[in-house]
């Protein structure tokens, strides 16, 4: 595997592959890897011949420079675990590197962006695609890798690439979860032991939320999951810091993200969640059509 730090070594590696007509495939990532970033190699893998990884702490897609701060960095485990999982470049540039300038372009993505993560996080999904355009301006990629618990995103990304019109296929990758259901984040490091032992519950709950839209309604579901989240930490008499503070929970169309308001408003259904644990923001997602 080689290791590329500056845009005109990955550009030399990019332009040597478009030569052998070798088709590209792209993993974007913040480092921190885990098994669910690697489950994204391993299908870029298995669908190109050349896979590219990078791992770029993106500064300007936060909002809250406190969480820039503690984003946890790794870069050398990051790279042993790419060359493991069988990437062929990782692309782990310097933020002057990939910034030279200061950035300028702005994004707007509608109504997508207006609901949950949107308001919340002023700024973060232009910042998102700034990074992933020069990504994909950089790399030439045949196809993208992204998962599906940052749902909102690939709808981002999506969007992103029709208004640009590259024609590269985006491919949202499952979910990975831990043995006991959490979903793998590289935020979960930050947690505290008693944090990480309970954290499962916001899975659990979901599932739970699931089955009831069996025979419940929407309202009765959405309720549900706030509640049990909100007083888990006092039904069970435990300390402070183990209270769960969801900042949202959404049940949308699974294509255009608006909130719905009957089950049969839309073919399809997902429900979002946002939820602050131990001082850190866990995001989770689950179907329920």
């Amino acid at each position: 595997m080689q290791t590329i730090t500056t845009v005109a070594a990955l550009t030399a590696a990019i332009t040597e592959a478009k030569k052998d007509n070798k088709t590209i495939g792209l993993v974007p990532t913040m480092g921190a890897l885990h098994e669910g970033h690697l489950s994204l190699i391993h299908k870029a893998r298995q669908q190109n011949d050349l896979v590219v990884v990078s791992v770029f702490v993106n500064p300007i897609q936060f909002n809250n420079q406190e969480d820039l701060a503690k984003y946890p960095r790794t870069v050398e485990a990051d790279c042993e675990k790419l060359a493991a999982a069988g990437a062929d470049i990782a692309f782990v540039p310097s933020v002057e590197e990939m910034y030279p300038e200061p950035v300028n372009t702005v994004y707007h993505f509608g109504p997508i962006e207006e609901v949950m993560e949107g308001p919340r996080r002023p700024g973060h999904f232009s910042g998102v695609a700034v990074v992933v355009r020069k990504l994909f301006d950089l790399t030439q990629p045949n196809r993208a890798y992204f998962g599906e618990k940052d749902y909102q995103q690939i709808a981002i990304i999506r969007n992103l690439l029709e208004q640009i019109k590259y024609p590269i296929e985006l491919v949202p990758c499952p979910i990975v979860r831990a043995d006991d259901g959490l979903a793998l984040s590289s935020r979960n490091m930050r947690l505290s032991p008693e944090a990480r032992a309970v954290a499962p519950t916001i899975y659990a709950t979901l599932q739970q939320a699931v089955e009831m839209s069996e025979v419940e309604d929407i309202e009765s579901v959405h309720d549900f999951v706030i509640d049990t989240l909100s007083s888990f930490q006092e039904v069970n008499g435990l300390d402070e810091r183990l209270k769960f503070e969801p900042e949202y929970f959404e049940i949308v169309d699974d294509t255009t993200l608006q909130p719905i308001a009957k089950w049969e408003d839309a073919k399809g259904v997902v429900g979002c969640i946002a939820v602050w644990l131990d001082g850190v923001r866990l995001i989770d997602m689950v179907r329920f059509r």
